[in-house]
């Protein structure tokens, strides 16, 4: 049995059943995934009380929930950081400079890889990609993606962040949503950001308009020879 206060409680099964009707019948496991993220929405992680409400909920042992909760890095299994800022480590941008930003960044908030500051505020982490090479390197605020960065721009934006200043990515919201608040979009709750800001910038879409300046497009399917035809009947 999870220990949430009865408010809590109430509110989070009420929001894992709409999270589980979103599933055929016979598959309410399926909802682990996003129940996770709903309550880390409300933890900051996965805390035991979680873990322990989604295997009462869906009918699951501690450690089946638990095995899930440890194989996605998403899901922390210790308090984090109001904003986790995610470095990127891999090649291309380590080559570009994303190495050089993560350790000023380790150096000037004094943490590393998956530890959190004394005021709560910010979790450090390496990444292995934040899937954006045409913007390297590149910095990720809770999944938002700030582009192009150097060491001094990270520094400022984190030292923004700790000073309560609203960030904004270089492609999406207005501003950066909380670790909390986003735990809860990726649980499947709207937060009527989705319109807000461009999903892709000019880099990512010089190959869509050079196809579309030079006529390319998909190449036709070849008709089918008479044996693809028989082995299709």
């Amino acid at each position: 049995m999870s220990t949430y206060s009865p408010e809590v409680d109430e509110r989070l099964r009420r929001e894992a059943a709409q999270i589980i009707a979103r599933y055929p019948e016979g598959h309410e496991r399926s909802a682990l995934l996003p129940m996770l993220h709903l309550v880390q929405s409300q933890d900051g992680y996965v805390s035991a009380n979680g873990i322990a409400l989604c295997a009462e909920i869906l009918d699951l042992s501690r450690a089946e929930v638990s095995a899930v909760a440890t194989f996605y890095s998403q899901y922390k299994r210790h308090p984090n950081g109001e904003y986790t800022v995610g470095v990127c480590t891999n090649a291309l941008c380590a080559v570009m400079g994303g190495d050089g930003i993560y350790k000023a960044l380790s150096e000037h908030l004094g943490i590393e890889h998956d530890e959190t500051t004394e005021d709560k505020k910010i979790t450090l982490e390496a990444v292995e990609c934040n899937a954006a090479c045409d913007y390297a390197p590149v910095v990720m605020v809770n999944w938002e993606f700030f582009d192009n960065q150097t060491p001094s721009s990270a520094i400022k934006l984190v030292d923004d962040i700790r000073a309560g200043r609203d960030v904004k990515p270089t492609r999406g919201p207005d501003k950066v949503a909380t670790f909390k608040e986003v735990s809860r979009t990726l649980a499947g709750f709207e937060d009527g950001l989705v319109d807000q800001g461009p999903s892709a910038g000019e880099a990512s879409l010089v190959g869509l308009k050079i196809a579309s300046e030079r006529g390319w497009g998909v190449p036709a399917e070849p008709a089918p020879t008479s044996k693809e035809e028989e082995a299709g009947k």
